[in-house]
């Protein structure tokens, strides 16, 4: 990705009054892109940074109150990381510097935004197993169809499997028909739910790297078990009434309870594993965890449903 640094922002020195910076600002502000902040440089070196807003509210030299904690970015870094860079610490542009610390430019809030914009595309391709390369090479249908296959294929076994262990639970749906009906309900709360998770999880692992993960997933345990036995009771008592029979109502409101907090886990910790063995969450996640939580939630279905009728 081809990104856009911009070098027309006010810089200054550190010795310079804020009454001078604000004056020359005024007499350059057609040639800057951005005025969000004044950047203060010593021998070309970027030793600090002040807002406009501290500019106005502060009265001597830049160099008295500027910040020199200061967020940058390395030309030689991944450039999706500058969106999360920015919106971890609240800031509206992000400096660009060398390995010596010389000033280069800024990355300023429109091309974050389109980093950011850029970013969601691409997650949202590779949800689906679509990859960028398909998109870069203008959509070809054989670059589309050698991106896309792989996931279709693992999605036809993970089901053929899912269907095999149906199989072995055929007497019980021969003998007791309603509960067939009820797979795809099953199936479509697990993933609803876990898909929410995994989205969650991707997305506070890009913002907060360094999160505490065994909070994170006891925090989510806990809004699993809640919204579980939310929806099971729910569901439990619409196909208990619906089919007349409190029997289906209880093995629905157990089975959905159980599968939903499986899906949950299975989505919040699935992407923790990809990343830890080095690979994308976003890319690796969907199509697996999807799978298996199917299996999961039809197993726990099949299984509550044997063991009480």
């Amino acid at each position: 990705m081809e990104l856009r640094i911009t070098d027309s922002v006010p810089t200054a020195s550190p010795g310079i009054s804020s009454h001078d910076t604000l004056r020359m600002i005024r007499d350059r502000i057609d040639e800057y892109d951005s005025i969000d902040y004044v950047y203060i440089l010593e021998d070309d070196i970027l030793e600090g940074v002040v807002s406009i807003r501290e500019i106005l509210s502060h009265h001597g030299r830049v160099g008295d109150f500027m910040g020199r904690e200061i967020i940058c970015f390395n030309p030689e870094d991944d450039p999706f990381d500058i969106p999360y860079m920015a919106l971890s610490h609240g800031i509206k542009a992000i400096p660009v510097v060398d390995a010596e610390g010389r000033f280069r430019g800024v990355v300023t809030h429109d091309e974050i935004m389109r980093i950011l914009k850029v970013e969601a595309d691409r997650d949202m391709l590779h949800f689906g197993g679509i990859f960028h390369r398909v998109v870069d090479e203008k959509r070809s249908p054989g670059n589309m169809v050698k991106s896309r296959i792989p996931w279709l294929i693992i999605g036809v076994i993970g089901g053929t499997v899912t269907a095999s262990m149906i199989g072995r639970f055929e007497d019980l749906l021969s003998g007791f028909i309603a509960l067939a009906s009820f797979i795809p309900v099953m199936v479509y709360m697990s993933d609803a739910v876990g898909t929410q998770s995994e989205a969650l999880i991707i997305r506070r692992i890009a913002v907060d790297p360094s999160m505490n993960h065994l909070q994170y997933i006891r925090s989510e345990f806990m809004v699993a078990a809640a919204i579980g036995a939310l929806a099971s009771a729910f569901a439990g008592l619409m196909a208990g009434a619906t089919r007349m029979n409190p029997s289906l109502g209880l093995i629905v409101f157990i089975s959905m309870f159980f599968s939903i907090i499986s899906a949950v886990l299975i989505s919040t910790v699935s992407p923790l594993i990809f990343r830890r063995m080095g690979y994308d969450p976003a890319v690796a996640t969907g199509p697996l965890a999807t799978i298996l939580s199917d299996f999961t939630t039809t197993l726990i279905y099949l299984m509550v449903a044997s063991s009480l009728l």
